[in-house]
Parts: structure tokens; C-alpha cells; sequence
């Protein structure tokens, strides 16, 4: 799996690629993270990227021909000789579709994630209809640009690729199918419940306890799981 980002910030993944379970991961080579600036793919000596839009209006709009031309390069370089690379063009935009658990299952199948990461007042619109395979939104509300949704999609999708997190058991548990199962392959939903560690009781101040459900503490599994179903809640369909 290839994670291929452009962005005209690209220092900003640098932090994020290098710590914790995505930096072990990736030294593993279970999948990569390449991180491009879009200004590479820029005709003129000063690297622009951005041109008033047409019609007037506010802020300035990301080019297409740099991006068209990145988004070429990258698909040629992960092109195998031998196969059809399955490889999906993200765009990130508030009019998206909205982005889910199940969406993220999908994109772990892919070999290859391209996503453009948008700035100013946006993008030229002729990306999303002829560049872009799927065009998504990670919430109801405008960012100033597409770095922190790809790094969104990167975490949720990351873990689900095997190797990324231990376990396998650990992500099963909590992927609930259609008929209420834990099936990866009819994934509907995420199934959270309340997590707990000691002490098994805290006082904030004197006389006031906060303390740890009892099932959690017994040692019975049955009464344990039960729990778990009674007070776990699909937070994603």
C-alpha cells in the first residue's frame, strides 16, 4: 500500500510520519507514505500554484495543470508491469461524500492512495470532475486545507492494513457487519464501549468517588462481554 500526498505544505506530515505505530510500521515496509509539494509540478520559475478564478471572488484557486500533472507521475510510478495497480485519486472537499469506518475498510484494499490536498478558497472544479475518483469530506465544517483529512484517512486506514496494530483480533471485535456480526467484509459500523483502567476508584476531591464499573472488575468473562454489549454503541454506519 502506497499513501501518496500532495500538498504545498509538506512539511507538516513530517512530525506525523515519524512517530509512534505509522513510523514502525512503515520502517516494517508494510506500506509508504510519500509525501510530494505540489510545486514541484509548477511550469514557471516561481512555482505558482494558484491564479485569481475566473468571474472574480475572494482568495485565490489551486491550479489544475500542476495537479493534473502530479497525479500522472504518481499513478506511472506505482504502476506495475505485471498488473493493474488498484489505486483510487482522493479529493477532499466539504461537498464530499462523508467519510466512514466503512469507507476506510475499502480504501485498505487499494494499492495505492493518491489524495490532493486543497488550499486557498479551493480548487479548480475541473479536478474534481476529471481527476478525482472520489471526492470526500471528513466532517460538516471548512478547514483551511486538505492536510489534516489526509492524515485522517491515513491513521483510520493504516490500522485496518494487517501487521499495523498487532493482533488481528483487535480490530475484528470491534467491526460490526449488517446482521450485527463482527465481519470485516460487511463492515456497517465501529463498535465502541466505555474503557477503564485503574485505580478502581478516584476521589477528585474528599467524599466524591468515581469509580470502575464492578463486571469490568470480576474477572468473569461472560459477565465482562455482556457488559461490553449492553454499554457499546456503533459510532460510525
Amino acid at each position: 500500500m502506497i499513501f501518496d500526498v500532495i500538498t504545498i505544505f509538506p512539511e507538516l506530515f513530517e512530525p506525523f510520519c515519524n512517530e509512534s505505530l505509522i513510523k514502525r510500521a512503515k520502517k516494517k515496509g508494510i506500506f509508504d507514505i510519500r509525501v510530494h509539494n505540489l510545486r514541484d509540478w509548477a511550469d514557471d520559475k516561481h512555482k505558482t500554484v494558484d491564479e485569481k478564478p475566473f468571474g472574480g471572488g475572494l482568495g485565490m484557486v489551486m491550479k489544475i495543470e500542476p495537479i493534473y500533472k502530479a497525479v500522472q507521475e504518481l499513478k506511472s510510478e506505482a504502476r506495475s508491469p505485471k498488473s493493474e495497480t488498484n489505486s483510487k485519486i482522493i479529493l477532499f472537499t466539504p461537498r464530499g461524500k462523508k467519510f466512514t469506518q466503512k469507507k476506510a475498510y475499502e480504501f485498505s484494499k487499494l494499492d495505492q492512495i493518491i489524495m490532493i490536498c486543497g488550499r486557498y478558497e479551493g480548487i479548480d472544479e475541473r479536478v474534481a470532475r476529471y481527476i478525482a475518483d472520489e471526492k470526500i469530506s471528513i466532517g460538516d465544517y471548512v478547514l483551511m486545507g486538505g492536510e489534516l483529512p489526509a492524515m485522517i484517512i491515513i491513521e483510520t486506514v493504516t490500522r485496518l492494513i494487517p501487521g499495523v496494530i498487532g493482533k488481528p483480533e483487535f480490530l475484528a471485535q470491534h467491526l460490526i457487519s449488517k446482521k450485527g456480526e463482527a465481519c470485516p467484509e460487511l463492515v456497517e459500523g465501529f463498535l465502541e464501549h466505555p474503557q477503564y483502567t485503574r485505580p478502581e476508584v478516584f476521589e477528585p476531591a474528599p467524599g466524591i468517588q468515581w469509580k470502575a464499573p464492578k463486571a469490568l472488575l470480576s474477572g468473569d468473562h461472560k459477565k465482562i462481554g455482556e457488559w461490553h454489549n449492553k454499554h457499546g454503541k456503533i459510532i460510525s454506519k
